[in-house]
């Protein structure tokens, strides 16, 4: 197994990059978080990397962090989710952005990366809900599930003081945050809008 290559960087087309160490050229394919990180052509570059041994080819992908690397091969785990999906993924969410769709259960995000349609998003988030991921500790997701419970708790407040009653305020922010991506990723304004329009015309 290859894990780490140091070289000089040759070439880099997303998603494609060729790395030179010592003399030998190495293809590899990286995510575009990786990517942002590259330094200019010429200059020395270390990845950390996964190699996928496959019948018909060899496989070299490179990742500009250990906790992207390992990441990737926790997606690999995961029934339907090949290379090319994994990359995306990684593509279109940082490691700390996975964690934060996955803590909670964000379905609507992850369908936003192609290839990602909304079974496999949930295939990922029943895979990968409770593990410990890389990028983020057990106090962490300790301080995400206080804030989402924080989020919820100022919205409740909120409308309770705006003259609905304690029980409909709860049921209805319990209603946005189990259904959608409301109150799981956005702020508590977000949430008490998105609950006022749901309230309207309801007993206050």
């Amino acid at each position: 197994m290859i894990g780490q290559l140091r070289g000089i960087l040759m070439s880099k087309q997303p998603p494609a990059l060729m790395l030179d160490v010592q003399g030998v050229g190495y293809e590899l394919d990286a995510p575009m978080t990786t990517f942002y990180d590259l330094p200019k052509e010429g200059e020395e570059l270390m990845l950390h990397t996964h190699l996928v041994v496959r019948e018909d080819a060899q496989l070299l992908f490179g990742f500009s962090t250990e906790n992207q690397r390992n990441l990737f091969r926790h997606l690999l785990k995961i029934s339907g989710i090949g290379p090319r999906v994994g990359l995306a993924i990684l593509s279109g969410l940082s490691v700390k952005e996975f964690r934060l769709c996955i803590n909670g259960e964000d379905v609507v995000r992850l369908t936003k990366v192609p290839g990602i349609g909304r079974k496999t998003a949930e295939r990922v988030i029943l895979e990968l809900r409770g593990k410990q991921l890389p990028g983020m500790s057990a106090d962490d997701d300790a301080a995400i599930a206080g804030s989402v419970d924080d989020i919820r708790a100022d919205a409740i407040s909120a409308l309770t003081a705006l003259g609905y009653r304690a029980k409909d305020a709860e049921k209805v922010i319990g209603q946005l945050a189990d259904q959608s991506e409301t109150g799981k990723t956005l702020s508590s304004e977000s949430l008490i809008r998105h609950a006022l329009q749901a309230l309207s015309g309801g007993s206050r």
